[in-house]
């Protein structure tokens, strides 16, 4: 159950607020990828000092090898990249000397983008750094770190095992692995934890750290005003300490492969519809548990975030099926999801009322529409999509009726809005312009005066749109896969992104007090 601070800090989801979209890798100032210590403290002052009350973010759980957070190797851990060196010095849980010795070390702010090598290499190293120093703190220290680590051992010994064995084999998936190890054996894991106890003991200090140093800036959040808005995808990945340890709960056989694979269905702009390889699951399975799983990962997400959009809603109610060897989702077929009786048991859990945004874009059915509404969940509108020149287009500013609506000028998968505006053929343009009211000069600006001047609770802009960027500093393209995916970083918390703030709570100010 929430706290009741954080219960405190949910009830003022409802009340109007503007919040900013920008995932912690982007923040610069920092060798090779933002992360969790002065950048973030100084990032939130920001956002507080002009009034701007939510911090959204991507998942901050470990990327897949593409760098992407929607694919992680964990339900429940934290990616190692984001956890701040300087503060473990600071704090003595370093000597001043490691620092000099990580990967990227000396790397600047207004370097090039994110490297996903390099930041792997650099959380190896501090891992090995921080285990090498764990015997000479002090014994609060290490009763401090036995208690989390009993606290969190539900998912944390799993995770721990499974990416040191990840990396003893090369990176190689689960299924590849030694028979015994592969299917989760508890006496072949037992044996083979004996072996390797300080690997082991040094994520478990990486997991623990990074829980630290986030759950103080949550607390400096709470102090300032700001809430920190998180984001969890549906599906996890095949190849992940959750799919390997709870292999029963999802449509995936021993050898890996897999029987019923996610997706969505054949559309105007695909005719095979897009196939995403994750497994599904096994519903029934979960529902024999009373949603255990299920329920134990939003626990630590609200732990973790004030407020959490599920990703891909729509599948609470009806998820796509794909047979498991087809290589499009053209065959697959809608199939029943008890989103009623888990969304039940989530809200108990967290104490009466769920801290939950859904992601409803897409062709949403009256069923989704039911069960989002059932539960007084707020949903999505994005005003990027509202310009195909139907009346009835339901992103249209005039058509957001109601304050239980989250209002965004884009999303981390969206262009930048000014590269959305470049795009834009002659019909498209005038339709912005009649309803912007006049020509258009700053388009992500302009786009975001209309989400304020609508009924919505929320209105959230990713920072490049507060910028004025252009689609070089795009965040996201799906359906693609390459090295300008995710990479994006702030250049620096400089003077025009403070002017940019200060407007944007400058409005927002007039906004809420309507």
């Amino acid at each position: 159950m929430l706290s009741a601070s954080r219960s405190s800090s949910v009830e003022a989801a409802s009340q109007r607020g503007i919040g900013v979209l920008l995932h912690p890798t982007a923040l610069p100032d920092s060798p090779v990828c933002g992360g969790f210590g002065a950048v973030a403290r100084a990032w939130l002052t920001s956002l507080a000092r002009h009034g701007i009350s939510v911090w959204q973010v991507l998942p901050v759980a470990p990327t897949d090898g593409t760098g992407s957070p929607y694919s992680s190797p964990s339900s429940f851990a934290i990616n190692p990249w984001l956890l701040d060196a300087q503060d473990l010095v600071d704090q003595g849980f370093l000597p001043c000397e490691a620092m000099g010795a990580l990967p990227g070390q000396d790397q600047t702010a207004g370097d090039a983008g994110l490297d996903c090598a390099l930041a792997e290499q650099r959380a190896d190293a501090l891992a090995v750094a921080l285990q090498l120093a764990w015997p000479l703190q002090s014994a609060e220290r290490h009763a401090a770190f036995a208690r989390w680590c009993s606290a969190q051992a539900s998912w944390l010994e799993d995770h721990v095992m499974f990416m040191e064995l990840r990396r003893q084999h090369q990176g190689q998936p689960w299924w590849q692995w030694p028979l015994g190890l592969a299917r989760h054996r508890r006496a072949a894991l037992r044996r083979w934890a004996a072996r390797h106890q300080q690997a082991l003991e040094a994520q478990r200090l990486v997991q623990w750290h990074l829980d630290q140093q986030w759950q103080a800036l949550r607390a400096m959040a709470d102090q300032l005003g700001v809430r920190i808005f998180g984001d969890l995808p549906f599906y996890v990945a095949r190849d992940s300490a959750d799919v390997w340890s709870h292999r029963s709960l999802f449509s995936i056989q021993r050898d890996g492969t897999l029987t019923t694979q996610s997706g969505v269905p054949p559309d105007y702009f695909s005719a095979t519809g897009q196939l995403w390889g994750t497994p599904v699951y096994r519903w029934w399975r979960h529902r024999l548990t009373r949603f255990r799983w299920w329920r134990a990962r939003l626990r630590r997400q609200w732990q973790l975030f004030d407020l959490l959009r599920l990703d891909h809603f729509r599948a609470l109610a009806a998820y796509w099926a794909v047979p498991g060897g087809d290589d499009t989702a053209a065959r697959g077929v809608w199939t029943p999801s008890p989103g009623q009786s888990l969304l039940r048991k989530l809200k108990a859990d967290a104490g009466g009322r769920l801290p939950m945004v859904a992601e409803d874009l897409g062709v949403v059915t009256a069923d989704v529409e039911a069960l989002r509404d059932h539960f007084g969940l707020p949903g999505m509108k994005i005003l990027q999509f509202a310009f195909d020149g139907n009346p009835e287009n339901p992103y249209l500013p005039a058509n957001i009726h109601g304050d239980r609506w989250v209002v965004y000028t884009g999303t981390h998968d969206n262009p930048t809005t000014i590269g959305w505006w470049r795009d834009l053929d002659a019909p498209a343009r005038e339709r912005v312009m009649a309803v912007v009211g006049g020509e258009i000069h700053a388009p992500g600006w302009q786009l975001l005066e209309l989400g304020l001047a609508s009924s919505s609770g929320l209105v959230i802009t990713p920072v490049q749109d507060l910028l004025h960027l252009d689609d070089s500093a795009r965040f996201n393209t799906p359906g693609t896969v390459g090295e300008r995916n995710w990479s994006w970083r702030l250049p620096g918390l400089d003077q025009r992104l403070d002017d940019a703030l200060r407007g944007y709570g400058e409005r927002g100010s007039l906004w809420g007090r309507r």
